[in-house]
């Protein structure tokens, strides 16, 4: 500790520390002089003796200061002093490599930021990686699939609960919480509040304490209906309720149900599944009090639900999924109201259940966004790689302007180490600065990403954290000095190769001018390759969005308003004649409105989910593995949409509650389910499997097949029923107009109020951008694609430029003799041309193997294309080629132009 105090005390006390030194050495002088002197030598030999003995005073003090200072701090903070004036020196050179850098670490930075949150964070609660689900967590709503081994009902949560011996604690949420309306205390006005249905174990299970009062236990879950309690998110508490202090005195209602708050969950905590930030989580036995009235509490097969557990202490995954898998046969097949004939029994044999890790939580945002997330990851590494090259390939061509200053201080007994050590200094400190601009570019980056992600300006964002972390910040730094490394290591080791005498004689070395010249090729190359790729990606996924944009919906995509609206608001149940007489009443009146050329609801709209099952066609063989999507639609949606009748009708007023139950099949189902030659119009079928009478229902027409889920979409099995026979509630109220938008959308909300005004509307928007966001990840992909693509060719240019200057400077006293002896002036430019033409065509060259190689890593991404299709090659070529031929020819045009006499004298 005192060598330690000392050696702080001359870093900060150096004038005094020499001084100490110097008095002490002084003595020493003395006191040898003394010694010589009582030895019997004169004045002036005891002087000299006692100076030979005492040695060089220089190399005394460096060994004082070695033993006693900090030299390695004060060599660094000498190197550092002189790479800032170094790079003061040359600002056209330092601002290009901070640029790059900034703009290639901040790119990788904001890319992985996001790559971080949707992907690779784990869940923040109690040792996440011993959290396991039932499945794999990926499929939400309801099933009516026996041996269903993803959605389970909560009474088998209940049963698995008591039963199991792997999990120290089992939890449930509902598969599909969504929205709903509801009110905070006594305020005048709804709001709309996202309730999560979870056991009374979530809470225990994840492990998490209240930032406030307490959380659900056990007991807040055992009696449906008989707990209206709440825990509210620490977010909902700080933005809704400001923060109150008395936050356990207020309520939420849900309809006729208040509930009270009684905890809040502790910041950053928002349950099991990424990207899903419910403001609160309500007990699974209050299902029947949120405004969708579900009654699956205590139905044995109402499978809606997750499940989810801890494992105990030394059960091993296997062990779990063994135990869980016997337990499923047992409390399905247990179950009084089983319905075990041999076509169930089929099924639940060959059913598997399968334990899936949720340690970093689930979500089907890593489904949407992880492989273009991990591309971009790809696309921005390369970025920073071409930076880099660029770069080294500027550093080259100054170290060999600085080749006279190198040799200077060889001369004067600088080691080769001490010169290394100096330029990566230097380099360090231009990838420092660099990365502090590259994460505030980060920073910036990441605002822009995440309203792109959540699908543009108007859209809610998703909620997910993307500011700056631990992990982030050791990502950057580490890219950094890894930067550094990969750009400056090669020059340094070049430039600190200098010949004393030729450089100290011309200023240059020669030799090590020409082996920069390889090197600064071979870079060339490797950027104009790596550009090339990028360039190839960005023009696929360009043209893979065009294709996208260009599908055929099966209906026209502009002039349609979508207005969504909730109707549990109101208490009454979708088979309410009032409900059904009211949602008939607003069509009629919107439909009359100047500008509007259509009006109809739908239980789906494009890309709002779906009510799958399979159905039952008498005279064919029933086949449990096609899916049918249904919509339940109004009688003017078939006009408002605009999608042909090919055969029968549509349905009109004599489709009732009371009437037979129709149906109206896509052209698809008819060709594909129905035998060939058969005329599906009046014949009936059954929406299921079993022939039940209450599922008969008549075709009466057949339409065009439409997209209904997104474009990529092959085509789907959809029908159609009139709602009054199938009530549902509704959710959207599609419009075709014309005219402006906003105040069309103004007029039919005043209409809709106008029969209703306790009908809330959620939000209006349009068809075409409902379509545009379900292409959210294709665009983003293309846009930042393209982006870092003509920032990699722009890099590249910028290193062709600096390439061919430098050569342009190495050569001018040639051409100045060759322009003397006549050389022309295009001759002059076409051979400097000519190497640069050679390096961009060898780049090219190699990246179009390098894109045959790996084409099959974007095939998955693209639509309509395939990657090694040649218009997407020339493409690229031709825009390779007109930016970087322009950066070569601005040098050769220079060469051209030279004097000869002054090119003589410049050597």
């Amino acid at each position: 500790m005192r060598q330690l105090l000392r050696r702080l005390s001359m870093l900060f006390h150096r004038s005094r520390f020499n001084a100490d030194l110097e008095e002490e050495m002084r003595l020493h002088l003395e006191l040898r002089e003394q010694q010589q002197v009582a030895a019997g030598l004169s004045p002036g030999q005891a002087h000299r003796e006692a100076r030979r003995r005492f040695g060089n005073n220089a190399v005394l003090r460096e060994r004082s200061f070695a033993a006693w200072g900090w030299n390695w701090l004060e060599s660094f903070v000498q190197d550092t002093l002189y790479g800032l004036r170094s790079m003061l020196r040359s600002p056209g050179l330092t601002c290009v490599a901070l640029l790059s850098l900034a703009l290639g670490i901040g790119a990788n930075t904001a890319i992985f930021s996001f790559l971080d949150a949707i992907v690779l964070r784990s869940l923040p609660v109690k040792a996440p990686g011993q959290l396991v689900i039932l499945g794999d967590g990926d499929e939400d709503g309801v099933t009516d699939r026996y041996g269903s081994t993803t959605l389970y009902s909560y009474p088998f949560f209940s049963q698995l609960r008591s039963k199991n011996a792997v999990f120290s604690e089992v939890a449930t949420v509902l598969s599909f919480n969504g929205e709903a309306h509801g009110t905070i205390d006594h305020r005048d006005q709804m709001e709309i509040i996202s309730p999560d249905l979870v056991s009374g174990t979530f809470f225990s299970t994840l492990g998490v304490e209240p930032a406030v009062g307490r959380l659900f236990t056990a007991d807040d879950d055992t009696t449906e209906g008989a707990h209206p309690v709440a825990v509210i998110s620490y977010a909902f508490w700080q933005t809704a309720l400001t923060g109150a202090p008395d936050v356990l005195n207020h309520t939420v209602k849900f309809a006729d149900t208040t509930f009270t708050i009684i905890g809040v969950a502790p910041p950053g905590f928002f349950g099991i599944t990424v990207g899903h930030a419910p403001d609160l989580w309500i007990p699974m036995a209050m299902m029947n009090s949120l405004p969708a009235h579900y009654n699956g509490y205590k139905d044995n097969f109402y499978q809606s639900n997750h499940i989810f557990g801890r494992l105990k202490s030394g059960v091993t995954h296997a062990q779990a999924e063994a135990e869980i898998n016997v337990l499923y046969q047992q409390i399905t097949r247990g179950f009084p109201d089983a319905r075990l004939n041999d076509y169930n029994l089929s099924h639940l044999q060959q059913a598997h259940v399968a334990i899936t890790s949720i340690a970093t939580g689930t979500a089907g945002l890593r489904h949407q966004f992880s492989d273009p997330l991990k591309l971009l990851m790809g696309v921005t590494a390369l970025v920073l790689l071409i930076a880099c090259a660029n770069i080294a390939n500027l550093l080259l061509a100054r170290s060999t302007a600085r080749a006279r200053e190198f040799a200077v201080r060889q001369a004067l007994g600088a080691q080769r180490l001490r010169l290394v050590r100096q330029l990566l200094t230097e380099s360090l400190i231009l990838a420092l600065i660099g990365g502090l601009l590259g994460i505030a570019f980060a920073v910036a980056a990441d605002r822009i990403l995440l309203r792109m992600i959540s699908g543009g300006p108007d859209a809610d964002l998703i909620p997910i954290d993307v500011s700056l972390n631990l992990p982030l910040l050791g990502f950057s730094v580490a890219i950094t000095v890894g930067t550094a490394v990969l750009f400056g290591l090669v020059p340094a080791l070049r430039a600190s190769q200098v010949e004393v005498t030729g450089a100290l004689k011309d200023g240059r070395s020669s030799t090590n001018a020409a082996t920069r010249n390889v090197l600064g090729k071979v870079l060339i190359v490797a950027q104009v390759s790596i550009s090339f790729v990028l360039a190839v990606a960005s023009v696929l996924f360009l043209r893979s969005l065009v294709n996208l944009t260009h599908v055929d919906t099966g209906f026209p995509r502009n002039g349609v308003m979508l207005v969504n609206m909730d109707s549990s608001v109101l208490g009454l149940k979708g088979a309410d004649p009032r409900m059904i007489a009211m949602f008939s009443q607003i069509e009629d009146r919107v439909v009359a409105m100047p500008g509007v050329h259509g009006a109809g609801f739908a239980a789906f709209t494009f890309h709002q989910g779906s009510w799958n099952t399979s159905i039952n066609i008498p005279g064919t063989a029933y086949n449990d593995a096609v899916n049918i999507k249904h919509n339940v639609i109004s009688n003017g949606y078939f006009n408002t949409m605009q999608i042909p009748l090919l055969a029968g009708r549509i349905f009109g007023p004599q489709d009732t509650a009371t009437s037979q139950k129709v149906i109206i099949l896509s052209e698809s189902m008819v060709r594909d389910l129905f035998p060939a030659g058969v005329n599906p119009i009046g014949r009936h079928i059954y929406i299921g499997k079993d022939p039940d009478p209450r599922n008969d229902v008549e075709v009466v027409g057949v339409v065009k097949d439409v997209k209904f889920g997104n474009l990529q979409e092959h085509r789907q099995y959809i029908d159609y029923v009139p709602n009054p026979q199938h009530p549902w509630g509704y959710g959207t109220l599609a419009v075709r107009y014309t005219g402006d938008f906003n105040t069309v959308s103004k007029d039919v909300q005043n209409t809709i109020h106008s029969i209703n005004r306790g009908l809330t509307i959620n939000r209006v928007t349009t068809l075409d951008r409902v379509i545009e966001r379900s292409i959210t990840n294709q665009t983003l992909v293309a846009q930042l694609s393209t982006f870092f693509a003509l920032l990699a060719v722009f890099l590249s240019a910028i290193g062709i430029y600096g390439l061919m200057s430098y050569l342009v400077s190495r050569r001018t006293n040639e051409i100045g003799i060759r322009m003397a002896l006549g050389a022309a002036r295009a001759s002059v430019g076409w051979m400097i041309m000519r190497e640069i033409v050679l390096l961009v065509v060898s780049g090219i060259a190699l990246g179009g193997a390098l894109t045959l190689a790996t084409n099959q890593l974007v095939q998955s991404l693209l639509y309509g294309l395939k990657p090694t299709e040649p218009l997407s090659l020339v493409l690229a070529i031709v825009a390779l080629l007109a930016i970087a031929l322009p950066a070569a020819w601005l040098p050769a045009r220079r060469a051209s132009r030279v004097s000869p006499m002054e090119a003589l004298r410049y050597e």
